[in-house]
């Protein structure tokens, strides 16, 4: 009955989170919005308020370059932990050709960034 068990943990956590949510109400403080909270802090000087931040595209691109070459090195770690064990049973051959291939598209994603400036910031 392992679907009783699931149906009574939802149930739970939501009456569980329900008391936390009623508790914290009861119990926490109003929150008063006074004018002075407003007022520039020590500098005297008042906040500019911007709309619109522009950030440039290039962070973003390098934010992305950088996630998916960290994902990739990731992936090869436990291949290569698990890499005796292909070998003891025989597979060893195959799973080196997938890393090879792997590999591949990895340097040449690496020399396609170079190549086409992507973390250049001029």
């Amino acid at each position: 009955m392992p679907l009783g068990g699931v149906i009574f943990i939802v149930i739970f956590i939501a009456l569980f989170g329900s008391f936390l949510v009623w508790l914290s109400i009861k119990t926490g403080g109003k929150v008063h919005y006074h004018p002075i909270k407003y007022e520039p802090y020590e500098c005297g000087i008042p906040a500019l308020d911007k709309k619109d931040t522009k950030v440039s595209v290039k962070f973003y691109l390098t934010a992305i370059l950088f996630i998916l070459f960290d994902i990739e090195i990731i992936f090869m770690y436990p291949w290569a932990t698990s890499f005796r064990e292909f070998i003891a049973s025989g597979q060893g051959a195959v799973v080196f050709g997938s890393m090879i291939f792997f590999l591949a598209v990895f340097i040449f994603g690496l020399f396609w960034e170079v190549k086409s400036k992507a973390l250049e910031w001029d």
